[in-house]
């Protein structure tokens, strides 16, 4: 688990302290993986099951005849041996390549080797398109002013992604946000989740706070503080 029950409750103090000068919403979503990835494995497999004949054949590894046929043998003789040398290589390389389709495929179920095989442009896309998918579950359009701002971080991939709604997104470059998912990154990548949270919520809450302050002491906590993990 990515947070334990006292950081999580943390991040939640960490966005209740954010949100008391603003109207917007922080909202923090933390899932184990974002995808199986399943077709990285059949991918992998089927890979190395089509390489391998172009590999031997470049590698000069070539079938030839049995030397038997060089004989007095006749000529329907020297054609049956031939049909079938031939037979046999094609045997074996289709026997070869079951083999290596199977055992690629069992090592890169692992995970290690699977997120190592997938590549990043696959994960990023799963992540962006998970972190869109929570977005639109947990009701982040439906703020009176659209102020919501989703922090979504994939423990698996290692990937994290911040979506801000429209009404935010209208006033703040997203360059803005860079900075706070380094700072959420830098945590992550150093073993302190929690320390990476807070600083990236605390940059949001300056955000909204400069486009989005309070009016009249109207603060309505239109979305929980706590933080979502999806087991």
């Amino acid at each position: 688990m990515l947070l334990d029950e006292d950081e999580r409750r943390r991040v939640a103090d960490a966005v209740a302290r954010a949100e008391s000068a603003t109207k917007g919403e922080i909202f923090c979503v933390v899932t184990p993986e974002s995808g199986d990835y399943r077709e990285t494995p059949l991918a992998a497999a089927a890979f190395a099951a089509l390489a391998a004949p172009v590999l031997l054949l470049a590698a000069g590894i070539q079938v030839t005849a049995p030397a038997l046929i060089q004989g007095g043998w006749t000529a329907n003789a020297v054609g049956a041996a031939a049909g079938a040398a031939a037979r046999e290589a094609v045997m074996g390389v289709i026997l070869l390549q079951v083999f290596l389709f199977l055992l690629v495929l069992m090592l890169a179920w692992l995970p290690p080797v699977r997120r190592l095989l997938t590549p990043a442009s696959l994960k990023r896309e799963r992540v962006r398109r998970r972190a869109y998918e929570q977005f639109l579950a947990r009701n982040l359009k439906a703020t009176r002013e659209r102020t919501g701002i989703l922090i979504f971080v994939s423990e698996w991939e290692r990937m994290a992604e911040l979506i801000a709604d429209e009404g935010v997104a209208s006033k703040v470059e997203p360059g803005v946000w860079d900075e706070a998912m380094a700072r959420l990154v830098m945590g992550l990548k150093s073993g302190r989740p929690a320390e990476g949270f807070e600083a990236a919520v605390a940059l949001c809450g300056e955000v909204l706070t400069e486009h989005f302050p309070l009016g009249d002491g109207d603060n309505p906590n239109e979305l929980a503080d706590h933080v979502i993990v999806i087991r």
